[in-house]
Protein backbone atom coordinates (compact mmCIF):
# COMPACT_ATOMS: atom_id res chain seq x y z
CA UNK A 1 0.00 0.00 0.00
CA UNK A 2 0.95 3.29 -1.02
CA UNK A 3 1.59 6.85 0.36
CA UNK A 4 -0.70 8.03 -1.88
CA UNK A 5 -3.56 5.59 -1.64
CA UNK A 6 -3.59 4.31 1.50
CA UNK A 7 -6.47 4.47 3.83
CA UNK A 8 -7.13 6.84 6.21
CA UNK A 9 -9.29 7.47 8.69
CA UNK A 10 -9.45 10.67 9.39
CA UNK A 11 -9.08 11.21 5.48
CA UNK A 12 -12.49 9.26 4.82
CA UNK A 13 -14.87 12.60 4.74
CA UNK A 14 -13.68 14.22 2.72
CA UNK A 15 -12.46 18.58 3.40
CA UNK A 16 -15.21 21.58 3.01
CA UNK A 17 -14.50 23.14 -0.60
CA UNK A 18 -12.66 25.88 0.94
CA UNK A 19 -10.20 24.10 3.00
CA UNK A 20 -9.71 21.86 0.13
CA UNK A 21 -8.36 24.34 -2.01
CA UNK A 22 -6.72 25.71 0.76
CA UNK A 23 -5.24 22.49 1.34
CA UNK A 24 -4.01 23.07 -2.37
CA UNK A 25 -2.02 25.57 -1.78
CA UNK A 26 -0.54 24.11 1.17
CA UNK A 27 0.32 21.14 -0.83
CA UNK A 28 1.62 23.49 -3.53
CA UNK A 29 3.80 25.90 -1.87
CA UNK A 30 5.87 22.32 -0.16
CA UNK A 31 6.10 21.26 -3.83
CA UNK A 32 7.22 24.08 -5.04
CA UNK A 33 9.80 24.24 -2.38
CA UNK A 34 10.87 21.23 -3.07
CA UNK A 35 11.51 21.74 -6.27
CA UNK A 36 12.92 25.30 -6.14
CA UNK A 37 15.71 23.65 -4.36
CA UNK A 38 16.93 21.47 -6.92
CA UNK A 39 17.53 24.67 -9.18
CA UNK A 40 17.84 27.62 -6.85
CA UNK A 41 21.28 26.33 -5.06
CA UNK A 42 22.91 25.00 -8.16
CA UNK A 43 22.85 28.26 -10.04
CA UNK A 44 24.84 29.75 -6.95
CA UNK A 45 27.33 27.20 -6.80
CA UNK A 46 29.99 29.30 -8.34
CA UNK A 47 29.79 32.00 -5.33
CA UNK A 48 29.43 29.22 -3.14
CA UNK A 49 32.97 27.24 -4.12
CA UNK A 50 34.48 30.80 -4.05
CA UNK A 51 32.96 31.83 -0.65
CA UNK A 52 33.89 28.52 1.10
CA UNK A 53 36.86 27.20 -1.06
CA UNK A 54 36.32 23.91 -1.92
CA UNK A 55 38.47 22.29 -4.70
CA UNK A 56 37.18 21.33 -8.58
CA UNK A 57 37.12 17.63 -7.77
CA UNK A 58 34.83 18.18 -4.88
CA UNK A 59 32.21 20.62 -5.90
CA UNK A 60 29.79 17.71 -7.78
CA UNK A 61 28.40 16.65 -4.37
CA UNK A 62 26.83 19.93 -3.18
CA UNK A 63 24.82 18.66 -5.87
CA UNK A 64 24.84 14.79 -5.66
CA UNK A 65 24.64 14.78 -1.92
CA UNK A 66 21.15 16.17 -2.32
CA UNK A 67 20.04 14.45 -5.23
CA UNK A 68 21.24 10.81 -3.87
CA UNK A 69 19.62 11.26 -0.70
CA UNK A 70 16.60 12.21 -2.15
CA UNK A 71 16.58 9.73 -5.03
CA UNK A 72 17.66 6.34 -2.48
CA UNK A 73 14.74 7.55 0.49
CA UNK A 74 11.80 8.30 -1.80
CA UNK A 75 10.40 4.67 -1.03
CA UNK A 76 10.89 4.63 2.13
CA UNK A 77 9.52 8.40 2.29
CA UNK A 78 6.30 6.76 0.56
CA UNK A 79 6.33 3.84 2.94
CA UNK A 80 6.12 6.41 6.45
CA UNK A 81 3.21 7.92 4.81
CA UNK A 82 1.80 4.52 4.72
CA UNK A 83 2.61 4.16 8.56
CA UNK A 84 2.41 7.12 10.35
CA UNK A 85 -0.53 9.97 10.23
CA UNK A 86 -0.04 11.65 6.92
CA UNK A 87 -0.47 15.05 8.33
CA UNK A 88 2.25 14.62 10.87
CA UNK A 89 4.39 13.11 8.43
CA UNK A 90 4.28 15.99 5.99
CA UNK A 91 4.78 18.18 8.32
CA UNK A 92 7.85 16.44 10.14
CA UNK A 93 9.70 16.45 6.32
CA UNK A 94 8.57 20.98 6.13
CA UNK A 95 9.92 21.61 9.08
CA UNK A 96 13.20 19.25 8.95
CA UNK A 97 13.62 20.79 5.45
CA UNK A 98 13.66 24.06 6.58
CA UNK A 99 16.39 23.10 9.68
CA UNK A 100 18.88 21.46 6.93
CA UNK A 101 17.85 24.47 4.86
CA UNK A 102 19.15 27.21 7.69
CA UNK A 103 22.06 24.86 8.27
CA UNK A 104 23.38 24.92 4.58
CA UNK A 105 22.57 28.64 4.30
CA UNK A 106 24.97 29.09 7.73
CA UNK A 107 27.86 26.78 6.27
CA UNK A 108 31.53 27.57 7.05
CA UNK A 109 32.74 24.60 5.37
CA UNK A 110 32.17 21.96 2.61
CA UNK A 111 31.62 19.25 4.75
CA UNK A 112 29.08 21.43 6.66
CA UNK A 113 27.05 22.10 3.34
CA UNK A 114 27.42 18.98 1.79
CA UNK A 115 25.59 17.17 5.07
CA UNK A 116 23.39 19.96 5.29
CA UNK A 117 22.22 19.03 1.40
CA UNK A 118 22.40 15.48 2.38
CA UNK A 119 19.99 16.09 4.97
CA UNK A 120 17.87 18.09 2.86
CA UNK A 121 17.46 15.64 0.11
CA UNK A 122 16.63 13.00 2.89
CA UNK A 123 13.41 15.90 4.34
CA UNK A 124 12.82 16.16 0.96
CA UNK A 125 11.91 12.48 0.25
CA UNK A 126 9.64 12.13 3.08
CA UNK A 127 8.26 15.81 2.22
CA UNK A 128 7.42 15.28 -1.17
CA UNK A 129 5.42 11.56 -1.38
CA UNK A 130 3.63 12.64 1.79
CA UNK A 131 2.42 16.22 -0.21
CA UNK A 132 1.03 13.78 -2.80
CA UNK A 133 -0.63 11.62 -0.47
CA UNK A 134 -2.08 14.56 1.25
CA UNK A 135 -3.56 15.74 -2.72
CA UNK A 136 -4.95 12.51 -3.38
CA UNK A 137 -6.76 12.03 0.06
CA UNK A 138 -8.30 15.45 -0.38
CA UNK A 139 -9.32 15.69 -4.02
CA UNK A 140 -11.92 12.90 -4.34
CA UNK A 141 -14.70 14.36 -7.08
CA UNK A 142 -13.11 13.80 -10.32
CA UNK A 143 -13.61 17.62 -11.64
CA UNK A 144 -11.90 18.83 -8.74
CA UNK A 145 -9.34 16.51 -8.61
CA UNK A 146 -8.25 17.45 -12.73
CA UNK A 147 -8.36 21.23 -11.45
CA UNK A 148 -5.92 20.33 -8.55
CA UNK A 149 -3.43 18.18 -9.92
CA UNK A 150 -3.25 20.46 -13.11
CA UNK A 151 -2.74 22.86 -10.45
CA UNK A 152 0.04 20.78 -8.92
CA UNK A 153 1.55 19.36 -12.52
CA UNK A 154 2.20 23.52 -12.91
CA UNK A 155 4.36 24.06 -9.89
CA UNK A 156 6.03 20.48 -10.57
CA UNK A 157 7.10 21.71 -14.11
CA UNK A 158 7.11 25.49 -13.21
CA UNK A 159 9.33 25.46 -10.02
CA UNK A 160 12.37 25.01 -11.97
CA UNK A 161 12.26 28.50 -13.75
CA UNK A 162 11.21 29.90 -10.75
CA UNK A 163 14.02 28.51 -9.15
CA UNK A 164 16.51 29.63 -11.55
CA UNK A 165 15.06 33.38 -11.85
CA UNK A 166 15.08 33.60 -7.93
CA UNK A 167 18.83 31.74 -6.91
CA UNK A 168 20.38 34.67 -9.96
CA UNK A 169 18.30 37.15 -7.84
CA UNK A 170 19.38 36.10 -4.46
CA UNK A 171 22.83 35.16 -5.51
CA UNK A 172 23.34 38.57 -7.38
CA UNK A 173 21.97 41.00 -5.09
CA UNK A 174 21.96 39.52 -1.55
CA UNK A 175 24.11 36.29 -0.91
CA UNK A 176 24.31 32.72 -1.93
CA UNK A 177 23.25 31.61 1.51
CA UNK A 178 20.33 33.02 0.99
CA UNK A 179 19.30 30.68 -1.30
CA UNK A 180 18.88 28.21 1.54
CA UNK A 181 17.35 30.74 3.94
CA UNK A 182 14.50 30.99 1.61
CA UNK A 183 12.87 27.63 2.20
CA UNK A 184 12.45 28.84 5.76
CA UNK A 185 10.12 31.55 4.52
CA UNK A 186 8.53 28.65 2.13
CA UNK A 187 8.10 26.62 5.00
CA UNK A 188 7.17 28.55 7.68
CA UNK A 189 3.78 29.54 5.07
CA UNK A 190 3.49 25.79 4.80
CA UNK A 191 3.19 24.92 8.24
CA UNK A 192 1.35 27.25 9.33
CA UNK A 193 -1.29 26.32 6.86
CA UNK A 194 -1.24 22.60 7.47
CA UNK A 195 -1.65 22.87 11.14
CA UNK A 196 -4.94 24.94 9.73
CA UNK A 197 -6.53 23.16 7.46
CA UNK A 198 -5.37 19.79 6.96
CA UNK A 199 -6.98 16.75 8.71
CA UNK A 200 -5.18 14.27 11.26
CA UNK A 201 -5.64 10.93 10.74
CA UNK A 202 -3.91 6.99 11.36
CA UNK A 203 -4.23 4.31 8.71
CA UNK A 204 -6.38 1.51 9.56
CA UNK A 205 -3.48 -0.92 8.98
CA UNK A 206 -0.22 0.07 9.87
CA UNK A 207 2.14 -1.95 7.22
CA UNK A 208 5.51 -2.57 8.29
CA UNK A 209 8.86 -1.34 7.33
CA UNK A 210 11.22 -3.44 4.96
CA UNK A 211 14.27 -2.42 7.09
CA UNK A 212 16.80 -4.61 5.06
CA UNK A 213 15.17 -4.17 2.10
CA UNK A 214 15.74 -0.07 2.85
CA UNK A 215 19.37 -0.76 4.34
CA UNK A 216 20.12 -2.55 0.87
CA UNK A 217 18.73 0.11 -1.07
CA UNK A 218 20.40 2.81 -0.03
CA UNK A 219 23.88 1.22 0.51
CA UNK A 220 24.07 0.47 -2.48
CA UNK A 221 22.96 3.42 -4.56
CA UNK A 222 25.37 5.34 -2.27
CA UNK A 223 28.44 3.28 -3.25
CA UNK A 224 27.36 3.27 -7.14
CA UNK A 225 27.19 7.15 -7.09
CA UNK A 226 30.18 7.41 -4.47
CA UNK A 227 31.94 5.03 -7.11
CA UNK A 228 31.50 7.38 -9.93
CA UNK A 229 32.66 10.39 -8.44
CA UNK A 230 36.13 9.05 -6.94
CA UNK A 231 36.75 7.95 -10.23
CA UNK A 232 37.90 11.69 -10.85
CA UNK A 233 40.45 11.91 -8.76
CA UNK A 234 41.43 8.56 -7.34
CA UNK A 235 40.94 7.27 -11.41
CA UNK A 236 38.46 4.29 -12.96
CA UNK A 237 41.20 1.54 -11.61
CA UNK A 238 41.83 2.83 -8.06
CA UNK A 239 40.53 0.70 -5.14
CA UNK A 240 38.16 3.23 -3.58
CA UNK A 241 36.48 3.28 -6.99
CA UNK A 242 36.39 -0.15 -8.37
CA UNK A 243 35.27 -1.19 -4.41
CA UNK A 244 32.34 0.98 -4.16
CA UNK A 245 31.14 -0.33 -7.48
CA UNK A 246 31.41 -3.76 -6.88
CA UNK A 247 30.21 -3.24 -3.22
CA UNK A 248 27.52 -1.06 -4.60
CA UNK A 249 26.46 -4.19 -7.42
CA UNK A 250 26.42 -6.63 -4.36
CA UNK A 251 24.06 -4.95 -2.37
CA UNK A 252 21.68 -3.84 -4.72
CA UNK A 253 21.71 -8.14 -6.07
CA UNK A 254 21.28 -8.20 -2.45
CA UNK A 255 17.60 -5.98 -2.78
CA UNK A 256 16.50 -7.52 -5.25
CA UNK A 257 16.62 -11.26 -3.57
CA UNK A 258 15.42 -9.42 0.16
CA UNK A 259 12.45 -8.34 -1.93
CA UNK A 260 12.07 -11.26 -3.58
CA UNK A 261 11.35 -13.28 0.13
CA UNK A 262 9.99 -10.25 1.78
CA UNK A 263 6.19 -10.47 3.11
CA UNK A 264 6.15 -6.54 2.71
CA UNK A 265 8.49 -5.53 0.29
CA UNK A 266 9.38 -2.04 0.06
CA UNK A 267 9.85 -2.33 -3.92
CA UNK A 268 7.35 -5.13 -4.77
CA UNK A 269 9.10 -6.85 -8.03
CA UNK A 270 5.76 -7.14 -9.88
CA UNK A 271 6.24 -3.25 -10.46
CA UNK A 272 8.89 -2.89 -12.28
CA UNK A 273 8.85 -6.31 -14.04
CA UNK A 274 6.30 -5.32 -16.44
CA UNK A 275 7.61 -4.53 -19.89
CA UNK A 276 5.88 -0.68 -20.26
CA UNK A 277 6.68 0.36 -16.95
CA UNK A 278 10.01 -1.01 -17.16
CA UNK A 279 10.65 0.70 -20.83
CA UNK A 280 9.71 3.68 -18.95
CA UNK A 281 11.90 3.68 -15.91
CA UNK A 282 14.98 3.13 -18.39
CA UNK A 283 13.61 6.22 -20.06
CA UNK A 284 13.32 8.13 -17.19
CA UNK A 285 16.54 7.25 -15.97
CA UNK A 286 18.47 7.73 -18.58
CA UNK A 287 17.29 11.27 -19.08
CA UNK A 288 18.15 11.91 -16.00
CA UNK A 289 21.98 11.09 -16.41
CA UNK A 290 21.64 13.18 -19.64
CA UNK A 291 20.07 16.04 -18.37
CA UNK A 292 21.66 16.75 -15.18
CA UNK A 293 25.52 16.38 -16.35
CA UNK A 294 24.36 18.42 -19.56
CA UNK A 295 23.23 21.47 -17.61
CA UNK A 296 25.75 21.33 -15.15
CA UNK A 297 28.40 22.31 -17.93
CA UNK A 298 25.70 24.40 -20.08
CA UNK A 299 25.40 26.50 -17.19
CA UNK A 300 29.06 26.85 -16.00
CA UNK A 301 29.97 28.00 -20.26
CA UNK A 302 27.13 30.10 -19.72
CA UNK A 303 28.77 31.80 -16.36
CA UNK A 304 31.93 31.64 -16.51
CA UNK A 305 33.02 30.57 -20.32
CA UNK A 306 30.93 33.95 -21.94
CA UNK A 307 30.83 35.64 -18.48
CA UNK A 308 27.11 35.87 -17.96
CA UNK A 309 25.57 36.75 -14.33
CA UNK A 310 24.10 34.43 -12.22
CA UNK A 311 20.61 36.38 -12.88
CA UNK A 312 21.21 36.29 -16.62
CA UNK A 313 22.19 32.73 -16.78
CA UNK A 314 18.78 31.84 -15.10
CA UNK A 315 16.43 33.72 -17.63
CA UNK A 316 18.66 32.23 -20.82
CA UNK A 317 17.65 28.87 -19.68
CA UNK A 318 13.52 29.97 -19.31
CA UNK A 319 13.10 29.07 -23.37
CA UNK A 320 14.04 25.88 -22.64
CA UNK A 321 11.45 25.87 -19.62
CA UNK A 322 8.47 27.40 -21.64
CA UNK A 323 9.34 24.45 -24.16
CA UNK A 324 9.28 21.64 -21.11
CA UNK A 325 5.65 23.38 -20.19
CA UNK A 326 4.08 23.22 -23.91
CA UNK A 327 5.85 20.14 -25.03
CA UNK A 328 4.58 17.68 -21.69
CA UNK A 329 1.39 19.59 -21.89
CA UNK A 330 0.75 19.05 -24.93
CA UNK A 331 1.84 15.12 -25.29
CA UNK A 332 0.44 14.05 -22.06
CA UNK A 333 -3.23 15.31 -22.75
CA UNK A 334 -3.65 15.26 -26.75
CA UNK A 335 -0.60 13.14 -27.99
CA UNK A 336 -0.20 9.83 -25.85
CA UNK A 337 -4.00 8.49 -26.38
CA UNK A 338 -3.20 9.30 -30.28
CA UNK A 339 0.23 8.11 -30.62
CA UNK A 340 0.91 5.72 -27.92
CA UNK A 341 3.81 6.23 -25.62
CA UNK A 342 6.43 4.58 -28.08
CA UNK A 343 5.92 7.12 -30.38
CA UNK A 344 6.75 9.73 -28.22
CA UNK A 345 9.26 9.02 -25.93
CA UNK A 346 11.14 7.44 -28.55
CA UNK A 347 10.59 11.03 -30.76
CA UNK A 348 11.59 12.60 -27.23
CA UNK A 349 14.67 10.68 -27.36
CA UNK A 350 15.66 11.83 -30.73
CA UNK A 351 14.95 15.39 -30.33
CA UNK A 352 17.60 15.59 -26.96
CA UNK A 353 20.31 13.59 -28.62
CA UNK A 354 19.97 16.03 -31.75
CA UNK A 355 19.70 19.18 -29.12
CA UNK A 356 22.82 17.41 -27.32
CA UNK A 357 24.84 16.80 -30.96
CA UNK A 358 23.86 20.69 -31.53
CA UNK A 359 25.72 21.59 -28.30
CA UNK A 360 28.86 19.52 -29.04
CA UNK A 361 29.70 22.43 -31.73
CA UNK A 362 30.13 25.28 -29.09
CA UNK A 363 32.84 26.73 -29.14
CA UNK A 364 34.69 30.19 -26.33
CA UNK A 365 33.52 32.86 -28.76
CA UNK A 366 30.02 31.02 -29.60
CA UNK A 367 27.54 32.89 -29.96
CA UNK A 368 24.23 31.98 -27.46
CA UNK A 369 21.20 33.06 -30.43
CA UNK A 370 23.02 30.82 -33.01
CA UNK A 371 25.03 28.16 -30.91
CA UNK A 372 22.35 27.75 -27.41
CA UNK A 373 19.34 28.44 -28.06
CA UNK A 374 18.23 26.64 -30.98
CA UNK A 375 19.65 23.61 -29.11
CA UNK A 376 17.66 24.60 -25.59
CA UNK A 377 14.25 25.03 -27.49
CA UNK A 378 15.14 21.12 -29.05
CA UNK A 379 16.32 19.80 -25.87
CA UNK A 380 13.00 21.27 -23.95
CA UNK A 381 10.65 19.90 -26.68
CA UNK A 382 11.72 16.29 -26.02
CA UNK A 383 12.41 16.42 -22.44
CA UNK A 384 8.91 17.23 -22.64
CA UNK A 385 7.61 14.51 -24.81
CA UNK A 386 10.11 11.95 -22.66
CA UNK A 387 8.90 12.62 -19.06
CA UNK A 388 4.97 13.18 -19.42
CA UNK A 389 4.37 10.32 -21.29
CA UNK A 390 6.68 7.96 -19.31
CA UNK A 391 5.31 9.49 -16.07
CA UNK A 392 2.03 8.12 -16.93
CA UNK A 393 2.78 4.95 -18.98
CA UNK A 394 4.71 3.99 -15.64
CA UNK A 395 1.85 4.11 -13.51
CA UNK A 396 -0.55 3.43 -16.15
CA UNK A 397 -2.36 0.03 -15.02
CA UNK A 398 -0.80 -0.30 -11.97
CA UNK A 399 -2.17 -1.85 -8.89
CA UNK A 400 -3.64 0.39 -6.56
CA UNK A 401 -1.50 -0.96 -3.40
CA UNK A 402 1.38 -0.39 -5.75
CA UNK A 403 0.01 3.14 -7.35
CA UNK A 404 2.52 4.87 -4.86
CA UNK A 405 5.34 2.96 -4.85
CA UNK A 406 5.23 3.31 -9.01
CA UNK A 407 5.24 7.24 -8.75
CA UNK A 408 7.93 7.20 -6.29
CA UNK A 409 10.03 5.11 -8.21
CA UNK A 410 9.70 7.24 -11.51
CA UNK A 411 11.30 10.13 -9.81
CA UNK A 412 13.99 7.94 -7.81
CA UNK A 413 15.29 6.39 -11.32
CA UNK A 414 15.10 10.44 -12.44
CA UNK A 415 17.33 11.50 -9.15
CA UNK A 416 19.97 8.35 -9.15
CA UNK A 417 20.44 8.43 -12.77
CA UNK A 418 20.70 12.85 -12.58
CA UNK A 419 23.74 11.60 -9.62
CA UNK A 420 25.33 9.07 -11.58
CA UNK A 421 25.44 11.12 -14.87
CA UNK A 422 26.72 14.03 -13.16
CA UNK A 423 29.73 11.93 -11.25
CA UNK A 424 30.49 10.05 -14.39
CA UNK A 425 30.97 12.69 -17.02
CA UNK A 426 31.94 15.32 -14.18
CA UNK A 427 34.85 12.59 -14.05
CA UNK A 428 35.29 12.79 -17.63
CA UNK A 429 35.18 16.31 -18.37
CA UNK A 430 37.42 16.90 -15.69
CA UNK A 431 40.14 14.78 -16.84
CA UNK A 432 39.77 16.52 -20.33
CA UNK A 433 40.02 19.88 -18.92
CA UNK A 434 43.59 18.40 -16.85
CA UNK A 435 45.37 17.08 -19.45
CA UNK A 436 44.61 19.53 -22.33
CA UNK A 437 47.83 20.56 -23.92
CA UNK A 438 46.95 23.75 -25.93
CA UNK A 439 48.04 26.92 -25.20
CA UNK A 440 45.11 28.89 -25.38
CA UNK A 441 43.93 26.62 -22.59
CA UNK A 442 42.50 26.67 -19.70
CA UNK A 443 38.99 28.64 -21.46
CA UNK A 444 39.27 26.22 -24.17
CA UNK A 445 39.88 22.87 -22.62
CA UNK A 446 36.98 23.99 -20.44
CA UNK A 447 34.93 23.57 -23.64
CA UNK A 448 36.25 21.21 -24.72
CA UNK A 449 35.75 18.66 -21.81
CA UNK A 450 32.04 20.36 -21.93
CA UNK A 451 31.80 19.39 -25.52
CA UNK A 452 32.64 15.82 -24.59
CA UNK A 453 29.65 15.11 -21.92
CA UNK A 454 27.42 16.84 -25.25
CA UNK A 455 28.68 13.94 -27.01
CA UNK A 456 28.14 10.65 -24.70
CA UNK A 457 25.16 12.50 -23.82
CA UNK A 458 23.36 12.55 -26.90
CA UNK A 459 24.81 8.91 -27.58
CA UNK A 460 22.83 7.69 -24.27
CA UNK A 461 19.65 9.33 -25.69
CA UNK A 462 20.21 7.81 -28.64
CA UNK A 463 20.65 4.10 -26.71
CA UNK A 464 17.23 5.68 -24.93
CA UNK A 465 15.46 6.30 -28.42
CA UNK A 466 16.19 2.36 -29.20
CA UNK A 467 14.84 1.10 -25.83
CA UNK A 468 12.19 3.32 -26.07
CA UNK A 469 10.92 1.34 -29.16
CA UNK A 470 11.79 -1.99 -28.15
CA UNK A 471 10.41 -2.18 -24.66
CA UNK A 472 7.30 0.45 -24.80
CA UNK A 473 4.20 -0.31 -26.12
CA UNK A 474 2.71 0.64 -28.93
CA UNK A 475 -0.90 2.84 -29.67
CA UNK A 476 -2.62 -0.27 -30.17
CA UNK A 477 -1.33 -2.33 -27.78
CA UNK A 478 -1.81 0.49 -24.87
CA UNK A 479 -5.39 0.54 -26.19
CA UNK A 480 -5.77 -3.57 -25.19
CA UNK A 481 -4.24 -2.93 -21.74
CA UNK A 482 -6.79 0.07 -21.14
CA UNK A 483 -9.81 -1.95 -22.56
CA UNK A 484 -8.48 -4.86 -19.84
CA UNK A 485 -8.18 -2.17 -17.10
CA UNK A 486 -11.39 -0.60 -17.66
CA UNK A 487 -12.72 -4.56 -17.61
CA UNK A 488 -10.96 -4.51 -14.28
CA UNK A 489 -12.08 -1.34 -13.00
CA UNK A 490 -15.88 -1.90 -13.74
CA UNK A 491 -15.30 -5.97 -11.66
CA UNK A 492 -14.07 -3.63 -8.42
CA UNK A 493 -10.41 -2.63 -9.49
CA UNK A 494 -8.38 0.28 -9.86
CA UNK A 495 -8.93 2.16 -12.78
CA UNK A 496 -6.26 3.03 -15.08
CA UNK A 497 -3.87 6.18 -14.91
CA UNK A 498 -3.84 6.76 -18.49
CA UNK A 499 -6.89 8.93 -19.68
CA UNK A 500 -8.88 7.25 -22.87
CA UNK A 501 -8.34 8.67 -26.42
CA UNK A 502 -12.19 9.49 -27.04
CA UNK A 503 -15.14 10.85 -25.13
CA UNK A 504 -13.76 12.30 -21.02
CA UNK A 505 -14.16 9.27 -18.67
CA UNK A 506 -13.96 9.55 -15.06
CA UNK A 507 -10.76 10.88 -13.24
CA UNK A 508 -8.85 7.56 -12.07
CA UNK A 509 -8.28 6.53 -8.58
CA UNK A 510 -4.84 7.78 -8.44
CA UNK A 511 -2.35 9.97 -10.10
CA UNK A 512 1.28 10.17 -10.84
CA UNK A 513 2.65 13.36 -10.86
CA UNK A 514 6.06 14.31 -12.00
CA UNK A 515 7.85 15.18 -8.48
CA UNK A 516 10.67 16.52 -10.00
CA UNK A 517 9.80 17.28 -13.32
CA UNK A 518 12.83 20.21 -13.81
CA UNK A 519 14.94 19.00 -11.08
CA UNK A 520 17.41 18.49 -13.83
CA UNK A 521 18.32 21.51 -13.48
CA UNK A 522 21.52 24.03 -14.27
CA UNK A 523 24.38 23.08 -12.08
CA UNK A 524 27.77 24.63 -12.35
CA UNK A 525 31.38 23.50 -12.21
CA UNK A 526 34.86 25.35 -11.94
CA UNK A 527 37.34 25.62 -14.07
CA UNK A 528 40.57 24.92 -12.64
CA UNK A 529 42.65 28.32 -12.77
CA UNK A 530 40.61 30.18 -14.69
CA UNK A 531 39.22 33.60 -13.85
CA UNK A 532 35.52 34.48 -15.02
CA UNK A 533 35.95 36.59 -17.22
CA UNK A 534 33.77 37.26 -20.01
CA UNK A 535 35.30 36.08 -23.65
CA UNK A 536 32.38 35.89 -26.33
CA UNK A 537 29.06 37.66 -25.85
CA UNK A 538 26.41 38.71 -28.16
Amino acid sequence: MSSATSPVAGDRLAAPGDRRWLILIVVAIAQLMVVLDSTIVNIALPSAQHALGFPNSDRQWVVTSYALAFGSLLLVGGRLGDMFSRKRVFITGLIGFAVASAIGGASVSFTMLVAARALQGAFGAVLAPSALGTLVSTFREPRERGRAFGVFGSVAAGGGAVGLILGGLLTQYVSWRWTLYVNLVFAAIAVAGALAWIRPGRPDVRPRMDWPGAVLACAGLFLIVFGFSRAETAGWTGLQTVGSLAAGIVLLAGFVVAEQRSSHPLLPLRVILDRARGGSYAAVFISGIAIFATFLFLTYYLQVIRGESPLATGLLFLPMVGCILISSNLSSIVGLARLGPRVLIASGMLLGAGGMAYLTQLTVTSSYASAVLPALLILGLGFGMIFAPAINTATFGVARRDSGVASALVNTMQQVGGSIGTSALSTAASYLITHHSSPLAPAIAATHGYTVAFSVSAALLGLGCILAIVLLPSKRRLTELRNAAAGSAAAGAAPAAVPPPAAPAPQPAFEAIPVALCSCSPVVTAVPGWAATPVGRD
